[in-house]
This record gives structure tokens, sequence and C-alpha cells, in this order.
């Protein structure tokens, strides 16, 4: 995977933790709405998953600008062969695919989430069996 904010990677570097894979493009109005609860949930202490984003967009510059506009801290990567895309089945975006620790899909989830939220975060918790966060969000 070719790196938007950091470093390229391959997926299955990821492999024996839990990983939230969210696919998402620049245009899309979901997927920029909750790009935010994903920040803040990902710098929740002692979170025992990654979380990274996976942008379908055909344009990395636009993705990028979209990121660096967002101040964006998780690790994004572009998927230019819209490989990706077509392995998760993102028939629409945004799309969040949790994967446990083994590699394997255990739910996925069309439409932007509060991702920070009590009822995220308990879909989170029973994806990963217990996976979630030590503390709650603010305002939960």
């Amino acid at each position: 995977m070719l790196g938007l904010n950091g470093p390229s990677r391959a997926l299955a570097d990821f492999r024996g933790k839990p990983l939230i894979i969210n696919v998402w493009a620049s245009w899309c109005g979901p997927c920029r709405q909750e790009m935010a609860s994903l920040e803040r949930l990902a710098w929740q202490e002692h979170i025992p998953f990654s979380i990274i984003g996976i942008s379908t967009d055909d344009d990395p510059d636009k993705a990028r600008q979209l990121l660096k506009e967002r101040n964006a801290t998780i690790s994004h990567f572009i998927d230019r062969r819209l490989q990706l895309e077509n392995m998760l089945g993102a028939s629409r975006l945004p799309l969040t695919v949790l994967v446990d620790a083994d590699g394997r899909v255990v739910d996925k989830l069309y439409g932007a989430k509060q991702w920070d939220g009590r009822e995220a975060l308990a879909l989170i918790a029973q994806a990963f069996r217990g996976g979630r966060p030590s503390r709650k969000p603010a305002g939960t």
C-alpha cells in the first residue's frame, strides 16, 4: 500500500493485532464527516487495535491535501488499482472493516459513524471480543 502521509506498508504488516480499516475518498462527504472521530479514537490511551485509512481517490494529491487539511495522524494509504476496494467489497463509501488479529474480517460497516461514541465503542468491543479502549471518551 502506497503511503499518503507516511511510509508505504504491506497490509500483512498489521497482522497480530486487531485492525480497523476505513475506506474513504476525498470527494465523499460522509467520509470527511467521520474522519475526526477516527482520529479521536486513535488518540485514546491503550487501544488494543490499529486504525488505518485507505483512499480510493484517483488522484493521490487530492487525498493528501485532505489529510493535510485535517491534520491526519492515522496512517493513510492510496488504493491505486482499486485492489483493496475490490478485496474489501467497498461498493459504497465510507466503508469500515474490522479485522481480527489473525487477518479475518469480523465486520463491515457502511456509512459514517461517530467512531469514538458509546455505540461504536460497544460495536468494536463486541467485534474484537473485549478489545475496547480503556477509558471513556469525553462527552459520553
